[in-house]
């Protein structure tokens, strides 16, 4: 199994970790650490040196009750990162945005997947990507981010997220992107309640099979705050890599992580204990 974006391919064999970059002043964990794009070059460096398949350049945060940047804002946040990033370091760089003129200037600048947190919803920017030639993740979200969970329900989680995903694969390949340049996301966090990120974790056998590698992003985020007992942000690392191993045991092929380093050794202790007797 691999994935095709653009001039890359990345064997998805094993499953490999996608390190999270945020150049945002107002991200829920490291807002404001890396919107210069020396300190952000620095960082994704790191995550390099560290293991990272994947940096995801990020340059909105999805946080409740965060302020939505202009479209402006967001190229100057993300466009000058991704040049230095691509320049500089020999790595598949993720561009974490919904906007269709972000798409096409961060391909222009380098980038060579566009990670959609709204799934796509807008044509113009599935459209943008799939003209550049990149890979795309889509994934599922309930609402918009600053309504998300208020009070989000479903009748079976389950059902009603893989459906949304299996769909979305189709528009995608409707708009010309390659089978083998599509992830999906099933947005742990993403307008669902705690018990249905517990549910939804519980059947990542079942994600698997819907007809594109799966990706999971779980890093930091409250629901390993509600597992450890309330634990903060800045000490949810633990909770984090459990998570991440967890997953990669049971068929992720993409783990999204701030901390690079630890997730990469829990993502190969998770792979190889989940391995199926007979699989080298």
């Amino acid at each position: 199994m691999q994935l095709r974006a653009r001039s890359r391919l990345l064997a998805l064999d094993a499953p490999v970790v996608m390190g999270v970059l945020n150049v945002t002043p107002d991200s829920f964990s490291d807002g404001g650490r890396y919107v210069l794009p020396d300190a952000a070059l620095a960082q994704a460096r790191r995550m390099v040196e560290h293991g990272a398949a994947i940096v995801d350049v990020g340059g909105e945060s999805t946080r409740p009750g965060a302020v939505v940047p202009s479209v402006q804002q967001e190229l100057d946040r993300v466009i000058p990162v991704v040049e230095r990033i691509a320049r500089e370091l020999d790595v598949m760089i993720s561009v974490d945005t919904s906007r269709p003129e972000v798409v096409a200037a961060a391909c222009e600048a380098g980038a060579h997947l566009i990670n959609d947190i709204r799934g796509f919803r807008d044509p113009a920017t599935l459209a943008a990507a799939a003209d550049a030639g990149a890979a795309v993740c889509v994934m599922h979200m309930q609402g918009e981010p600053d309504s998300m969970q208020r009070a989000p329900t479903y009748q079976d989680v389950v059902r009603e997220v893989a459906d949304y995903l299996v769909q979305r694969i189709a528009d995608c390949r409707s708009a010309g992107v390659s089978a083998d340049a599509i992830l999906i996301d099933p947005g742990f966090g993403f307008g669902k309640t705690q018990d249905h990120n517990l549910t939804l974790f519980r059947a990542l056998d079942h994600f698997t099979t819907l007809g594109a590698p799966l990706l999971v992003g779980v890093s930091r985020k409250s629901m390993v705050g509600h597992l450890t007992g309330g634990r903060p942000v800045d000490q949810r690392l633990a909770g984090s890599v459990a998570l991440a191993a967890l997953a990669a045991s049971r068929g992720a092929a993409v783990l999204r992580a701030h901390d690079v380093a630890e997730t990469v050794d829990a993502v190969r202790i998770g792979a190889a204990v989940g391995r199926r007797q007979g699989d080298r």
